[in-house]
């Protein structure tokens, strides 16, 4: 993994107009090539840190950089970055080509230029054989990965997403958890992830920041020091169970409660 900052958050903090504060000073350094989780319940500030690092918020104090330039600067430094939500806000009249091509008629790009691109995005996730359906015609996780391949076809190097298969079966969303490690470390991205699941968390993650809420606060970094790729059988292992626990004590510790002692 490449030891450069892809992402700084230099003491940034938010305070809404209303003097609501969302988040108490904040300081993360994200390293190019990392996948990191941000972990934490409703409230913590988690997807409102997410938001300030593409751009889609700004702190009320502090400084944001994305290789070491200030966020409205990254197309300066050759990079890119892409937002998924958490719901897949897809057009529904559109196919889902055209759901994917969607960033690249907004650039400007032409037909010609923009199709292999929106095909090679769409075999990144499995989806070749159905550009032409609707979004209507697709279940939850194949509308997820049709957000997916809009993220990618505009070939980021930083991708965001925000609690995007928190909605998803159990089932639907370990698929899609294992799905997108492959898309990380085939493409070689950095990842920041947002989820309130403790087990996705462990599964996805090189580093875990654990954030509490009231008001939103980081209090704790969590190495999962895990060898990919993970398997089904990592989420059955041992070392799976103790970095569950530790996360999970975590949080509780943040909460003001008190972690369960395990049985002698």
């Amino acid at each position: 993994m490449n030891e450069t900052p892809a992402v700084e958050a230099l003491s940034v903090e938010k305070t809404y107009p209303n003097g609501t504060r969302a988040l108490l000073p904040v300081n993360l350094t994200v390293r190019e090539g990392e996948f990191v989780t941000l972990l934490g319940p409703s409230g913590c500030g988690k997807s409102t840190l997410l938001k300030m690092v593409a751009g889609l918020l700004g702190p009320s104090d502090g400084r944001l950089l994305l290789w070491r330039k200030p966020v409205d600067e990254v197309e300066s430094t050759g990079h890119r970055l892409s937002f998924v939500f958490q719901e897949a806000t897809l057009m529904p009249w559109a196919s889902v080509m055209g759901n994917v091509r969607l960033p690249l008629d907004l650039a400007g790009v032409p037909r010609a230029q923009s199709e292999p691109r929106v095909r090679a995005a769409l075999d990144l996730v499995g989806l070749s054989a159905f550009e032409r359906q609707r979004p209507r015609e697709l279940s939850g996780g194949m509308q997820m990965r049709v957000s997916i391949a809009r993220g990618l076809v505009t070939e980021p190097t930083l991708l965001l997403m925000d609690e995007p298969f928190g909605a998803l079966d159990e089932i639907t969303r370990n698929r899609l958890d294992a799905e997108l490690l492959e898309l990380w470390r085939h493409k070689k991205l950095t990842v920041i992830f947002v989820t309130h699941s403790i087990h996705e968390a462990v599964y996805l993650s090189q580093r875990v920041i654990v954030m509490a809420a009231r008001p939103g606060r980081i209090v704790e970094e969590v190495l999962i020091d895990e060898p990919y790729p993970r398997g089904a059988d990592f989420r059955v292992s041992q070392a799976f169970s103790q970095h569950a626990k530790r996360l999970q004590d975590s949080l509780l510790r943040a909460s003001g409660e008190q972690p369960e002692r395990a049985l002698a």
